[in-house]
């Protein structure tokens, strides 16, 4: 086992699977790269393809003794074309097409839809994107059957590409019954984070945790903000789930791609007011789908959201389809590390006020952060059941350089803990003895040359750990 690695990134990767990164011994690359979460996309697959990648992960994560994470994103009420009569279609400047209803298209200028009440919720007047914004349409006229549009943005589409419907409230629920199929399936295969397509508004949020609470399920819910709705009603959203995802993809063709920048930058701002982790996602490193080596603008955008504060970036097509996966992995790491490097050793503000987190629990925490700066510890260790303390750690206000170790007991709790910006997750067999949490720490430091006679550890753990307000501070010196 090579990770966790004290010199990593401390912002952490998300890595989707598919076809050029399900096999067992590149997942295993992928995570010695530095991936901590994989995310399983059901908008694509059969539940035979994701029984398959789910068994590889769990594989790929025995075989490397790293708690990789696995998000499963729900593909919810994602509009997209059906088959077209002529493959690709090339949409001239002012050209006419119109969307039918069925799935058979007449002609090659007609357009169907998954969305069966597409015609019914589209009026004059009324924008429509397709293939992520490339082109353009506005609807003309509206009949029983079909919606004539002309075309004002040229390009080419091809079957199955999404639509958009900037501005236009569609009545479908966030949660449609192919996404409570795959929940449960979630359920019954203990997956981490499950990823909330198209949310709208906070109830669609509750929505999904009621159906998990029936389950009696422990996964997180992540809201993906992706409508102009979400931007709304961003705070209650964030203030019901438990992490966010800036899916800058629909995002940035629900509004105009101008006020995309600023719409990240309010929304990590939020998810840190909250306390809650929030994952930057979509053609972060978009040119390494065919190239070894990302653009400048690409390593920038990376930075910025290091620097904005995010706990995590995806990479989509780069690892799922890509020619090179794992090198994108290698450099987002490198691009992170190199940023992480230039902040400052500690950047201390005041912490959020958050009714959910013991202030004790923030005021220790917070304090063991600073007695391993002031010392220059080699590592912070936070011993916790349920990842909770690590989780105030990450999102504390206190962003240390330190690397700082999540020693939970519970599996359950190391892989969610591969969420959180800066916590290293490790399993460690028990951890409510504190003289044997020592131990077996100072004694896994060394086994893997990462502590040596003379290092200092502080140790943060509550009474016996089981208290939930953590009161224990310790400072170790390695013999």
């Amino acid at each position: 086992m090579t990770r966790p690695r004290f010199e990593e990134a401390s912002t952490k990767i998300v890595a989707t699977v598919g076809p050029a990164s399900d096999s067992v011994d590149r997942l295993a690359e992928l995570i010695e790269a530095g991936v901590d979460v994989f995310r399983i996309n059901t908008a694509h697959g059969t539940r035979e393809d994701h029984d398959r990648v789910l068994a590889a992960i769990r594989q790929a994560a025995e075989q490397t003794r790293f708690p990789v994470g696995v998000l499963l994103d729900l593909a919810g009420p994602k509009m997209r074309l059906g088959q077209l009569v002529s493959d690709p279609l090339q949409c001239d400047w002012d050209m006419r097409v119109s969307f039918v209803r069925g799935d058979t298209p007449g002609s090659p200028n007609e357009l169907t839809s998954s969305y069966k009440r597409l015609i019914d919720e589209l009026e004059v007047g009324d924008r429509v994107m397709l293939a992520d914004g490339t082109v353009a349409l506005k609807v003309e006229k509206v009949t029983a059957d079909r919606a004539d549009c002309r075309v004002t943005g040229p390009g080419e589409v091809r079957s199955r590409q999404g639509i958009n419907l900037p501005g236009v409230k569609l009545s479908v629920s966030a949660l449609l019954p192919k996404d409570i199929d795959n929940v449960i399936w979630a359920v019954k295969n203990d997956i981490d984070f499950i990823s909330l397509s198209f949310v709208r508004s906070a109830s669609d949020v509750k929505s999904l945790k009621s159906l998990l609470q029936g389950y009696e399920s422990e996964a997180l819910v992540i809201a993906k903000i992706e409508k102009p709705e979400a931007l709304e009603d961003l705070e209650n959203i964030v203030e019901e789930s438990d992490g966010v995802m800036v899916a800058r993809g629909d995002l940035g063709v629900e509004i105009d791609v101008a006020d995309t920048p600023v719409a990240q930058k309010r929304i990590i701002r939020v998810c840190q007011d909250k306390m809650k982790p929030v994952i930057v996602a979509t053609q972060m490193l978009e040119s390494m789908h065919h190239s070894r080596r990302p653009t400048r603008a690409e390593a920038s955008d990376v930075a910025n959201a290091v620097l904005d504060g995010t706990d995590a970036c995806m990479l989509s097509g780069e690892t799922a389809i890509g020619d090179y996966p794992v090198e994108a992995v290698k450099t987002m790491n490198r691009i992170m590390r190199q940023t992480e490097r230039q902040l400052l050793g500690l950047q201390r503000v005041e912490p959020p006020e958050n009714n959910h987190v013991h202030p004790v629990t923030t005021a220790v925490t917070l304090a063991a952060t600073g007695i391993a700066e002031t010392i220059a510890a080699k590592v912070l260790v936070i011993a916790t059941h349920s990842g909770g303390t690590a989780w105030v750690k990450s999102k504390s206000g206190m962003r240390s350089l330190i690397p700082t170790l999540g020693a939970s007991d519970d599996p359950k709790s190391v892989r969610r803990m591969s969420l959180f910006w800066g916590i290293k997750p490790l399993l460690m067999p028990q951890i409510d003895d504190a003289q044997r949490l020592i131990s077996e720490i100072c004694q896994w430091g060394r086994m893997h040359d990462k502590l040596h006679a003379g290092d200092k550890v502080v140790f943060v753990a509550g009474t016996g750990v089981m208290k939930r307000a953590n009161n224990f501070v310790l400072v170790h010196t390695v013999e």
